[in-house]
């Protein structure tokens, strides 16, 4: 049998939520020498071996993402608040209290509901020409 060009030989794919056998096995195998496992890692961590020492710190000191921060943003009513918003943002990196990536989500929030006010204004001046010109 010969494949057309650009047509998959399986257009289904693969079924969504399927797992690799190799890693369901590796889980597997994980799963039952876990502790023993995690025991050696933090022995040889404490004999001074760094990539030990390295992985153990990697679990046990995960990198902080997705957490709450504790910040003073301005209130928005308006769009024009958002400059006011922005600035503070934007002096918050510069002191050092925010790091450039908690300041960019932040300022994709910003983003967000200042055009969801505008396009909520929008809105209502779409409505409010219908209603007058019939």
């Amino acid at each position: 049998m010969q494949f057309q060009k650009g047509q998959s030989g399986n257009p289904a794919g693969r079924p969504r939520g399927i797992r690799n056998k190799q890693t369901i096995a590796a889980e597997k195998l994980f799963a039952e020498d876990a502790e023993a496992l995690a025991r050696v890692a933090i022995d040889l961590a404490k004999a001074g071996d760094i990539g030990a020492l390295r992985l153990c710190l990697d679990r046990i000191c995960a990198p902080h993402r997705h957490r709450p921060l504790a910040f003073d943003m301005p209130p928005l009513g308006v769009a024009a608040d958002a400059v006011g918003a922005m600035a503070t943002i934007v002096q918050a990196v510069a002191d050092g209290e925010l790091s450039p990536s908690e300041a960019s989500e932040l300022a994709k929030v910003v983003q967000g509901y200042t055009h969801a006010l505008t396009t909520n204004d929008l809105d209502k001046r779409v409505a409010y020409l219908e209603r007058t010109r019939k």
